[in-house]
């Protein structure tokens, strides 16, 4: 019976962390366990922590010191790249006038080659040509003079042949 009256006992009082004459003890081991924490936070985990963080604003930094030095690298090669471009342009130009320049002269050399032959065949056709008109006059001359000499006989008379090379020079001359 001495153990139903312990159970007894036991349900009636209800949680043994309500229970008041206990709470010193328990405040006890709360304030040594709470200590206990303390100092293995303190010294074990935090330090560990404050390691941890440490690195890495000492990593970030690094990070922000490097990308700062390869964002200046980056705009060192662009100026030198915009530089290299800029030369590069003006070389191009500077060729591209050259050769336009090379074939300008070029061009008037060919001009001035094709002037002078047409010049000299023009002299060359304006000679033919008027060879050409002495001849024909020469022959129209001769063709009239037949001609006027043949229709005088077919008409029945006769005339001369100084009486028709003077008609003939005559009308020819205007």
């Amino acid at each position: 019976m001495a153990t139903e009256n312990v159970v007894a006992q036991e349900v009636e009082s209800g949680m043994p962390q309500l229970d008041f004459s206990t709470f010193p003890n328990q405040i006890f081991w709360l304030l040594v366990a709470l200590v206990v924490i303390y100092l293995v936070l303190s010294r074990i985990a935090l330090p560990r922590i404050s390691g941890v963080l440490a690195e890495r604003s000492g990593t970030i930094s690094n990070d922000l010191a490097a990308a700062e030095d390869l964002k200046l690298r980056a705009t060192e090669a662009e100026a030198v790249y915009e530089k290299a471009l800029a030369d590069a342009r003006t070389e191009s130009n500077r060729i591209a006038d050259q050769a336009r320049a090379e074939a300008q002269a070029d061009l008037d050399t060919a001009l001035a080659e094709a002037d002078a032959k047409i010049a000299a065949q023009t002299v060359e056709a304006e000679a033919s040509i008027a060879e050409i008109r002495a001849s024909a006059t020469e022959n129209v001359a001769i063709v009239a003079k037949d001609v006027a000499e043949a229709l005088v006989a077919a008409m029945g008379s006769s005339a001369d042949q100084a009486t028709i090379d003077a008609a003939v020079t005559d009308r020819m001359k205007g």
